[in-house]
């Protein structure tokens, strides 16, 4: 950790103060207070600025980005191993994935209000750069990245675990976010079961208000239904009720993880 650490900071420039005042209101936002201060900084100036400070590319925040990534899928595996002891490799990757998805991650720096601490060009500003996706999304890996050199594994975990992981109950539900259909398939021929059968029960409403309802069954046995406004969606609503009916998705508490 301390020669990671050295790799990232040997060429650290003092941070201007009017610099470090710009973006002190992160810090409240997100509860956590740097002591290296230019970590902070690097984890929010885009590619476009460097050219304001007279810095080349390796000056911007994509090295953090580049370690951040990896820390979340790091921390992501170890909280999900704990929390799923008995889950299969393959669906506690979905899970990982789920998480560390894009919009996840944009939704989460939208929550800290991390596009407006982002350091940007004039241009890049103008043309909206504060709420790209692209950008937050970004932003939000390498203030990860940051916050681990900064602190260490305890503080970043404390982060994710804060401002993601704590939420993975609600992600998992939005069904746009997780394939439940593919969790309960994966599950069944680990069992080495039949293949979940999807049965349309119901079809109601006029042509732009259809209501479809859908029972899955497993040997022959229902185990769960669903309704939506395709079959598509009710299929993924009765496999949610399957998936937590067979204990894929339990709603025990917080994972007991190791001491640091």
């Amino acid at each position: 950790m301390n020669l990671l650490r050295y790799f990232f900071i040997r060429y650290r420039r003092p941070v201007p103060p009017d610099l470090l005042r710009k973006v002190s209101g992160l810090q409240r936002n997100i509860g956590y207070r740097f002591r290296d201060k230019s970590l902070l900084i690097d984890a929010l100036k885009h590619r476009s600025v460097l050219p304001l400070y007279g810095e080349d590319r390796a000056k911007s925040n994509e090295r953090l980005e580049f370690l951040g990534d990896a820390v979340l899928d790091f921390v992501a595996a170890e909280y999900f191993y704990h929390l799923f002891p008995t889950m299969a490799e393959g669906e506690l990757t979905k899970l990982r994935s789920v998480i560390a998805s894009g919009s996840v991650l944009v939704r989460a720096a939208q929550k800290i209000e991390l596009g407006q601490f982002i350091l940007l060009s004039p241009n890049e500003e103008r043309t909206g750069g504060r709420e790209r996706a692209s950008i937050l999304e970004d932003a939000f890996e390498a203030l990860i990245g940051a916050i681990y050199l900064d602190g260490g594994r305890k503080a970043v975990r404390t982060f994710v675990e804060d401002h993601l992981l704590g939420n993975w109950k609600e992600i998992v539900q939005q069904k746009e976010f997780f394939n439940y259909k593919s969790l309960l398939l994966e599950h069944v021929q680990s069992k080495q079961w039949a293949a979940p059968v999807y049965v349309l029960c119901d079809e109601s409403g006029p042509d732009h208000l259809k209501r479809f309802v859908v029972e899955v069954m497993i040997n022959g046995v229902v185990h769960g239904r669903g309704e939506g406004r395709s079959k598509k969606a009710a299929e993924q609503e009765a496999a949610y009720v399957t998936a937590l009916r067979l204990g894929l998705l339990p709603t025990q508490g917080e994972p007991q993880l190791p001491p640091e």
